[in-house]
């Protein structure tokens, strides 16, 4: 079969893999911008679905990211391939600054000092699903404050991925026009 390993990874190297990538993470950002900028739709539609993207990572609703980002780029007009890959954004790295940013930032904005609210047992209020009880000390200030915060972060990753992409398309345009022409002198000088 193309591109198989020769070797299959053990389950200990998968399990690696899932958290610390083979060769760096500069590649796998170098890649993942590459495939961002290689995405065969308008620029608005591949910036609006990566931005509708990194905004629903900000959303304190883990497990449903995607499809948050999915539905807001259909809505949006966004491309939902650079919506689902915006979703990356929220990761183990990532998630427990953009928690506490978003935690902070909607008890700010709602008025509410660290004693507004009784202390919350999450674990027990997780594991008996009674999920009335960390709505209005943990869940709402989060929402609150991820709505904010995201959409602050997703119409900068708007406005650069729209810039990005167009000066990208450019340039491939450019260069693929200087190739044809030389390659017509070339033709030309061959008769």
């Amino acid at each position: 079969m193309l591109f198989q390993r020769r070797n299959p990874p053990t389950r200990r190297e998968r399990l690696r893999l899932l958290f610390w990538p083979r060769h760096s993470f500069a590649r796998s950002f170098k890649y993942r911008g590459k495939r961002i900028l290689r995405i065969t739709a308008s620029p608005h539609a591949v910036a609006a679905g990566l931005a509708v993207g990194v905004f629903s990572a900000f959303t304190p609703f883990l497990g449903f990211h995607v499809v948050i980002a999915i539905v807001c780029a259909y809505l949006l007009g966004g491309n939902l391939a650079a919506a689902a890959l915006g979703t990356t954004a929220a990761n183990p790295l990532t998630l427990p600054f953009i928690w506490g940013s978003t935690f902070e930032l909607g008890r700010f904005l709602m008025n509410r000092g660290p004693d507004a609210a009784p202390p919350v047992h999450l674990g027990r209020a997780l594991h008996t699903m009674q999920f009335g009880e960390i709505w209005t000390p943990l869940i709402e200030p989060m929402l609150v404050g991820s709505i904010v915060l995201g959409a602050a972060v997703g119409v900068l990753v708007y406005l650069v991925t729209r810039y990005a992409v167009s000066v990208f398309r450019r340039r491939r345009l450019e260069r693929l026009a200087e190739k044809h022409r030389l390659q017509n002198e070339r033709e030309l000088r061959g008769v």
